[in-house]
C-alpha cells in the first residue's frame, strides 16, 4: 500500500532553486555539514554515539528556535533509512494522529520503519502525548519531538521515560559566521557590509541560524555599489526582538540570573539581567516584587534599609510609570547588589516553620498565658510570669518555649553590616539567660 502521507506531485516540475528560501537551499544533506551542536553530534556526544552504534532511540530535541532541530531529525531519518514523517502539534489533532499511526503500521508491515518528527510537541495535551506510547513501545514509530520549552515541565513523565532528552544550544557568533560564509557561497557573492556591520548583522540573529539566514537574504538583495556600515544597515533592517517568554522557561532563567547576580554583589551583572528582562517586555511590577524579595532573603538585617529602598523604588515606579519609573527600580538593584549580605533571618524563618510543623500541638508555657477568668487563674495561667520591665536590666530571662521542648537556635546573625550589632545584642541576651537559668 502506498504511503498515506506521500505528497509528491509528479505532474508539476520542481520549483527553481532561486524560488526557494536561502535557508532551505543550504540545508545540510549530511550530519557532518550541520553547523554547531558538536556536543551532541560529535563522536562522544549522545547522537554521535547512537549513530555509530546503530541504536537510535526516541528523542526529545530541546533548544531555542533556529538551532537545527528539524534538520537533525531529517538527517537522523536519512542515516538510519527510516521514513521521515513530520507533523506539528499546533495543526494536528487526534484524527490526524490516528492516520499517522496507521500509515506507520502499514509501512512497518512492508519492512520499513518510521521516524515521526513532532514539532512543538509540548503543545500536545496529556491524552495526545499518551497516544504515542503504545506505538513507541511496539516499534511502530521512532519519535523525535522538538520543543523550545523545558520538557520536564511540559511533557508527561511516561513520555519522558521512553525518550532521551537532547539539549541543543544557540549558535555562537563564530558558528553564525560559518553559516554566513556558506550562504555567500550559495549566493555566489559576498554580503555588501563592512566587517563591523557584518558582526552587527550576526548579533541581530541572537543565536538563531534561521533568523541569520533570513537577514542575510534581505541584505544580499540590496542594490549597492559599496559596503554598508553598521548604522546604514541598522536603518534598513528591523532589529530582531530578543527571545523571551514571560511565562516560560526563559522568564525563570533570567530572574534567577538577576537574583544570583544581586546575591553575588555584582551590580553590573545585576543591571544587565534587569535590562534584559525589561527589553523582553517583562512587567516592571513583577521585577519590583522580586527585588523586594531579594532584600529580605539575601540582605535581611545586615542592612535593614535595603527593604525600605525597594519599597520606595516600587512606590516611585507606581507614581512615575514607564519608562521613568524603571530608573528607581534600577537604583534599588544597585543598592541591593552592593549591600552587606545575610540570609540569617531567612534561615531562621525556615527553621521556625520546620519547628512549628514538628511541635505544632504543644501549648505555650502556662506562665505566659493570660488569665481573664477565675477558672484559668486556678489552672495556673499567668502564675510566675516575670514582667521584663521590672527587671533591673529590662530582661527577665524566662523561657517562652513550650514546657519540655528543647530550645532551638534559629537566628544566627553574621558579622556583616548591621547584623554585627545585632549579634552583640543577641550574645548579651544569651549570656544573661544562661545565668538566670532560662
Amino acid at each position: 500500500m502506498a504511503d498515506l502521507f506521500d505528497t509528491s506531485d509528479t505532474s508539476s516540475p520542481p520549483a527553481p532553486p532561486a524560488a526557494r528560501p536561502l535557508a532551505d537551499r543550504i540545508r545540510p544533506t549530511r550530519m557532518s555539514d550541520v553547523i554547531g551542536q558538536e556536543k551532541v553530534l560529535g563522536p562522544d556526544g549522545p547522537l554521535g554515539s547512537m549513530l555509530s552504534s546503530h541504536s537510535l532511540s526516541s528523542l526529545i530535541l530541546w533548544g531555542p528556535p533556529g538551532v537545527g532541530k528539524t534538520t537533525i531529525a531529517r538527517l537522523l531519518a536519512d542515516e538510519t533509512e527510516l521514513a521521515f514523517v513530520q507533523i506539528s502539534a499546533i495543526f494536528t489533532g487526534v484524527p490526524e494522529l490516528r492516520k499517522v499511526f496507521e500509515a506507520a503500521r502499514l509501512r512497518r508491515e512492508q519492512g520499513r520503519g518510521t521516524l515521526l518528527f513532532v514539532d512543538e510537541i509540548h503543545r500536545f495535551n496529556k491524552a495526545q502525548q499518551d497516544s504515542f506510547l503504545p506505538h513507541m513501545e511496539d516499534g511502530t514509530i521512532l519519535l523525535v519531538g522538538a520543543t523550545t520549552e523545558n520538557p520536564s515541565f511540559e511533557l508527561n513523565a511516561a513520555l519522558m521515560s521512553r525518550a532521551q532528552v537532547i539539549v541543543l544550544e544557540r549558535l555562537s557568533l563564530a558558528e553564525l559566521e560559518r553559516l554566513a560564509q556558506r550562504a555567500e557561497a550559495e549566493l555566489g557573492r559576498a554580503l555588501p557590509l563592512t566587517p563591523d556591520a557584518r558582526e552587527s548583522l550576526l548579533e541581530m540573529a541572537d543565536g538563531d541560524g534561521r533568523a541569520a539566514l533570513n537577514l542575510i537574504e534581505q541584505v544580499a538583495a540590496w542594490k549597492t555599489t559599496k559596503p554598508l556600515d553598521r548604522q546604514t544597515m541598522a536603518q534598513r533592517l528591523m532589529r530582531r526582538a530578543a527571545k523571551y517568554d514571560k511565562s516560560g522557561d526563559e522568564h525563570y532563567n533570567l530572574i534567577s540570573a538577576l537574583h544570583k547576580s544581586v546575591r553575588g554583589s555584582d551590580p553590573d551583572a545585576a543591571l544587565y539581567w534587569f535590562g534584559r528582562m525589561l527589553e523582553g517586555g517583562e512587567d516592571p511590577r513583577y521585577l519590583a516584587r522580586r527585588i523586594a524579595r531579594m532584600a529580605v532573603e539575601d540582605i535581611g538585617l545586615a542592612d535593614p534599609a535595603a527593604a525600605r529602598q525597594c519599597l520606595d523604588a516600587w512606590a516611585m515606579y507606581e507614581r512615575l510609570g514607564s519608562p521613568e519609573g524603571e530608573l528607581a527600580l534600577a537604583q534599588a538593584v544597585i543598592y541591593l547588589a552592593l549591600a552587606p549580605k545575610s540570609n540569617a533571618a531567612y534561615v531562621a524563618y525556615k527553621g521556625a516553620r520546620a519547628e512549628a510543623r514538628r511541635t505544632g500541638s504543644l501549648m505555650p508555657p502556662a506562665h505566659i498565658l493570660n488569665a481573664p477568668t477565675k477558672m484559668m487563674k486556678e489552672q495556673g495561667y499567668g502564675a510566675g510570669y516575670a514582667y521584663d520591665h521590672d527587671a533591673i536590666d529590662g530582661f527577665s530571662g524566662q523561657n517562652y518555649f513550650p514546657d519540655g521542648m528543647k530550645r532551638p537556635v534559629l537566628y544566627t546573625p553574621v558579622e556583616r553590616g548591621f547584623e554585627r550589632e545585632l549579634k552583640k545584642r543577641l550574645d548579651w541576651f544569651v549570656s544573661r539567660r544562661l545565668k538566670r537559668g532560662g
